[in-house]
């Protein structure tokens, strides 16, 4: 009897599974699968208590819907990559498995977990089998004509959808059931040793069919208004389906053939082009990080800027935490972000400005904080964004291009609905003062349970250019 082992990582799907499908092809195979959690691995990659949760509950409802196709789910935890390395060639060794099917990961760290298992198992006799799965493209696969990684997004984009015209991905339909099936799920898997936080269900229910549906709704209804809606953070113009590709609910490719059935005209500028091309950025910062695996080490990409002098300023970070710094879209950015996991994609530019171009603190301090908070969580969109907002990364914007947090929120919350919703203290100043609190509480002699501005963003940008510039100089 063949036995074929899925090792599961982010990838916690039947449908569209390169790796299951794979070892499914098999009829008469035994297909087992495995989860192992690395508590400490996670810690040191600052993964949100939300995230955790929702993987767990994600996986809670894997395990069962495995088994409803006569696959069963194995659990273990243990500290690191190292020793899920060792428990890995355990398992394989204890149920006799033949072969290992599994998806890449293209972090530096689990690529060279993957690696070590690779070796170790092939000592055994256990052969390895590992699938591009989480992109569109390959990584490597869409490069300059001197084939090299694009530096800029726009080029690759068009590169991109260039490729995607000569031949779609393929998705994978969900495994046959097995002879066995139906099988009991077995043991409920026990809680992760991490910390875990709830989630607003009514906006990330987990689950595969939950996350489906997500999708069919936007694709169908409301990804053509997406160009028209999606900076405005007080409507619901985006998608949120992140969370379910960070952890692999989903895949991009089920993303792309379901915006295409709704809208044939996408890959060729049509409305709903603007969505897809969120996706793109998503492979470029994949993409990127497997082709310089510094950043990955949190490096700056553009070396110059390691010379930025770094104002080491506790109180104001903290500030910016906790959404007290005196400016209101920021304030109700972070405490969406704090409540919800998650926060909107313009917030997310915005917030990542304030705290690098108005309070000048080093980006790093951003980055790690976004992963301990967000439950999509992904380090190559994350310190994407992080390094594009500080002007130290690949396609960054210019150093000299500082957001003003003021316009932006007169810009994308006019009347401040959004910023009512997180800060109730402002409930009561008209929505043409919302962006100056402070301002319209002084000329009317009111008092407001609200912070002054911690920087007046004036003398703010002058300090930052010219920390910047001396960074340039001293090159």
């Amino acid at each position: 009897m063949t036995t074929h082992l899925v090792w599961l990582r982010n990838d916690l799907r039947i449908n569209d599974n390169t790796a299951l499908a794979a070892a499914c092809r098999d009829g008469k195979a035994t297909v087992l699968a495995l989860f192992i959690a690395t508590p400490k691995q996670w810690q040191q990659h600052h993964m949100a208590p939300k995230q955790a949760a929702f993987i767990y509950q994600n996986l809670c409802e894997l395990q069962q819907t495995l088994a409803e196709r006569g696959i069963r789910l194995h659990y273990h935890q243990c500290d690191d990559f190292t020793t899920s390395v060792e428990y890995l060639a355990e398992f394989c060794e204890t149920h006799q498995v033949d072969a290992l099917y599994y998806n890449y990961q293209y972090e530096i760290n689990e690529r060279e977990r993957d690696a070590a298992a690779e070796k170790r198992l092939d000592a055994q006799g256990v052969i390895c089998q590992g699938f591009d799965d989480s992109l569109l493209l390959p990584p490597g696969s869409v490069q300059t004509g001197s084939n090299t990684m694009f530096k800029v997004f726009t080029p690759f984009s068009r590169a991109f959808v260039r490729r995607l015209h000569q031949g779609l991905p393929e998705c994978h339909h969900a495994p046959q059931a097995r002879a066995e099936a139906p099988l009991s799920p077995g043991k409920k898997i026990p809680v992760f040793d991490y910390p875990m936080e709830e989630i607003d269900a009514s906006l990330f229910p987990a689950g595969e069919e939950a996350a489906l549906k997500q999708l069919r709704h936007f694709g169908k209804q409301s990804v053509q208004h997406y160009p028209d809606v999606r900076d405005l953070p007080a409507l619901d113009g985006t998608s949120r389906l992140s969370p379910y590709l960070a952890i692999g609910v989903l895949s991009p490719r089920q993303c792309l053939h379901r915006v295409l059935k709704e809208h044939p005209d996408a890959l060729n500028e049509g409305k709903a082009f603007t969505w897809l091309n969120e996706l793109i950025w998503r492979e470029f910062y994949r993409h990127l990080m497997v082709a310089f695996p510094a950043l990955c080490k949190h490096q700056p990409f553009i070396d110059w800027t390691q010379n930025v002098e770094w104002q080491k300023n506790a109180e104001h970070l903290t500030a910016w935490q906790q959404g007290k710094t005196g400016y209101p879209i920021v304030d109700a950015a972070m405490r969406q972000l704090n409540h919800l996991g998650w926060m909107h994609n313009r917030l997310r530019m915005i917030t990542a400005s304030f705290l690098v171009k108005d309070l000048l603190i080093d980006w790093h301090d951003g980055e790690r904080y976004f992963m301990q908070q967000l439950i999509d969580g992904d380090l190559a969109a994350n310190n994407g964004g992080w390094q594009w907002a500080a002007s130290t990364g690949t396609d960054a914007a210019p150093y000299f291009r500082i957001f003003n947090p003021t316009t932006q929120g007169e810009r994308f919350d006019k009347q401040g609905d959004f910023i009512r919703q997180w800060l109730p203290e402002l409930k009561t100043v008209p929505d043409s003062d919302i962006h100056q609190p402070h301002v319209w509480a002084k000329k009317n002699n009111k008092t407001l349970d609200y912070p002054e501005p911690i920087v007046e963003h004036k003398d703010a940008r002058k300090k930052t250019l010219d920390a910047f510039e001396r960074a340039r100089s001293a090159a």
